[in-house]
């Protein structure tokens, strides 16, 4: 069996699930993991497929086949074996320009790997304007002192104006 990664994105349109999980089915994939999303009107998302390895091409050649969808496949990677544990932060402020390039910025400058963003906006009762909310997980290796990245998101949550809440 071959685990296969592929992405989507398309117009969106009831059914859209229905046919890529049948089309798995069909080709005796089994479905691991997924995540799919709806913005501005199309459906994006990518999906974690465990196949036969003469399946894999006629997965690709379905997939390809189905109408106003575009479909990348690429081969999955063995999981890594290093120690480590996840850490969600929730970020939640007035919408401006910059948060998320900031957040990333430090998480980088710590070398740390985001396993997961989710973001939106959403309006901010009695402000007028748009309150910006992310959920962010990380992986942190087990022997990583968490005192310096607590200072800098501290410092960035301050600069920007927005709360930034770990666990």
């Amino acid at each position: 069996m071959d685990t296969v990664i592929f992405t989507l994105i398309g117009k969106d349109k009831p059914g859209i699930m229905e046919a890529i999980s049948r089309t798995v089915r069909q080709l005796e994939g089994n479905w691991l993991s997924s995540n799919f999303a709806h913005m501005a009107g199309h459906f994006t998302g990518f999906v974690q497929v465990q196949i036969p390895k003469e399946n894999v091409q006629p997965l690709l050649n379905k997939l390809d086949a189905m109408e106003e969808l575009n479909i990348r496949l690429v081969q999955g990677d063995e999981p890594q074996t290093t120690q480590t544990r996840q850490v969600s932060l929730e970020i939640m402020g007035n919408d401006k320009p910059g948060i998320v390039q900031e957040l990333t910025r430090v998480l980088h400058q710590f070398n740390l790997n985001i396993l997961r963003f989710t973001s939106h906006c959403e309006p901010a009762p009695n402000w007028g304007g748009n309150l910006f909310k992310a959920q962010v997980i990380i992986d942190i290796p087990a022997d990583f002192d968490t005192d310096p990245l607590g200072e800098s998101l501290e410092q960035i949550a301050n600069d920007l104006i927005v709360d930034i809440d770990w666990q």
